[in-house]
């Protein structure tokens, strides 16, 4: 047996220990922007204690004080902007919460400094503004992650199981359904409202808000193949709510051997999140979050169903912020193509981009193949 000495021994336990210190550390997270209303999910999240909020930057000092006096955080850890926060107490990470223009923005600020970034769905206002965030993520060594809500839904994670299980063969057809009645409808604060219906500040209408959704689980479930064509029809079917920006989308994607129909919208009576996905035995109908059908052909048009309803995924897998920490703790690694990934969200941004532009033209857009 190889023996060591006292101090060989020392430096040892003393670098694994450094390690694991460095490994488990309370991440400090700053939020960047409060005028997007998902922000109520970190203020919630930090109550984990994977993270502490080490800062705030939003110049909206009355929209501040509204989440100041709703959290009971003090006004001292609000800033005016980046510049003066990250100078002040840089973060390990920070989220963004304001525009989807804005995004771009944060990362160049950021990246240089070695903090990891995640934004909101979608990852850009454009796709020019991702490759740009793209380039900075990999040139600085960040993490660059994007939040989708249906990324947490267990109903999704469990369809793709069976997909891989083979429960209902191959992909043929997937169709995701994603909107509501509309932001001024569901009483969208004014802050939120204001860029959320303004072209330029969020990219479009349905078709960004909601479109980014089909496309990112169509990209993960597809294992990253990328569609060969993209067409899309925009309708503004509110122009009194929406007067610059289409408010109903679809999207049709073709694959090699599968096609699927995106259905975004801000003009249904009733809020879903949904997606059927059809192989060459059956049916997996997501329905909401946890509950989830799976329909096994018999003979013409008959079936055999099976109903489940799941509990929430096991932590980090059940929340953003806990997700962010533990990849930045290099305690979990994702797969190329997972739901939050960088590779994932480009593809998404070069689909909704081809999308745009063919409901701009009326023509179906042919996307440039990697292979």
């Amino acid at each position: 047996m190889k023996k060591y000495s006292f101090y060989t021994l020392f430096y040892l336990l003393f670098f694994i220990n450094t390690s694991t210190l460095a490994q488990n550390k309370q991440l400090k997270i700053g939020v960047i922007g409060l005028t997007h209303t998902h922000v109520h999910w970190i203020f919630n999240s930090v109550k984990s204690g994977d993270f502490i909020i080490n800062g705030i930057v939003e110049p909206n000092r009355e929209l501040a004080q509204r989440y100041a006096d709703q959290y009971d955080f003090s006004m001292d850890m609000v800033y005016e902007d980046m510049d003066s926060f990250l100078k002040k107490d840089a973060p390990d990470a920070v989220t963004a919460f304001g525009t989807i223009y804005e995004h771009l923005e944060v990362v160049e600020k950021a990246a240089p400094l070695g903090i990891h970034v995640m934004v909101e769905k979608p990852l850009a206002v454009s796709l020019e503004h991702a490759k740009k965030m793209e380039k900075l993520a990999k040139k600085h060594n960040i993490h660059l992650l994007t939040n989708y809500e249906t990324t947490w839904y267990p109903s999704n994670h469990k369809a793709k199981e069976f997909i891989q299980n083979d429960s209902i063969g191959a992909i043929r057809k997937v169709i995701v359904r994603d909107g509501h009645k509309g932001p001024e409808k569901i009483g969208v604060n004014k802050e939120f409202l204001d860029w959320l219906i303004d072209p330029i500040q969020n990219g479009g209408g349905a078709i960004t808000d909601f479109g980014c959704y089909g496309v990112n689980l169509m990209t993960w479930l597809m294992e990253g193949e990328k569609p060969y064509a993209v067409t899309a029809i925009t309708q503004q079917m509110q122009a009194e709510n929406n007067p610059l920006v289409d408010d109903d989308a679809t999207i049709l994607l073709q694959y090699k051997t599968a096609n699927a129909v995106i259905q975004a919208s801000w003009d249904w009576p009733i809020g879903r999140k949904d997606m059927e996905i059809y192989g060459l035995k059956g049916v997996i109908y997501a329905d909401n979050r946890h509950h989830l059908r799976v329909r096994i052909s018999e003979g013409y048009d008959g079936f055999s169903e099976t109903s489940y309803t799941f509990e929430e995924r096991q932590k980090p897998l059940n929340d953003p912020f806990s997700l962010f920490v533990s990849i930045i703790n290099n305690k979990l690694t994702l797969p190329e193509y997972s739901l939050s990934s960088l590779k994932n969200n480009m593809m998404v941004m070069e689909i909704l981009d081809a999308a745009i532009q063919s409901a701009k033209t009326n023509q179906t857009v042919f996307l440039k193949q990697n292979n």
